[in-house]
């Protein structure tokens, strides 16, 4: 089962994605089969390749690509672009879990 976590943290009036954790692999099929695993690392580096490529917002990544784990924060406060990419990626993923509640999970954390 993919386990993901969304960190959300208020400054002000404002809500916003921090980071994200995700981890473990889907198991919905055999590795290399796996659409669910494949949609999820899809929207993930889809999202890190597109705040490097297209902000300037700098963050923290760290990936154990063989536990099926990344772990990612923006540095400050998100720019509107890499705030509207991770507003984007929470819409993808719980889109996921709308569908294969069985092979993934979705938490929101305040931090």
């Amino acid at each position: 089962m993919v386990n993901v976590t969304i960190y959300k943290k208020q400054k002000t009036n404002t809500t916003y994605v921090e980071g994200f954790h995700f981890e473990g692999h889907a198991g919905y099929a055999e590795s290399g089969h796996d659409i669910v695993c494949a949609g999820v690392s899809a929207l993930v580096l889809n999202l890190i390749n597109s705040i490097e490529a297209l902000t300037e917002d700098k963050f923290t990544c760290e990936v154990k690509e063989e536990l099926g784990d990344v772990d990612f924060h923006i540095v400050n406060e998100p720019s509107e672009k890499a705030a509207l990419l991770l507003d984007s990626l929470v819409l993808g993923i719980t889109g996921i879990r709308d569908t294969y509640t069985k092979y993934i999970t979705v938490n929101f954390r305040e931090v």
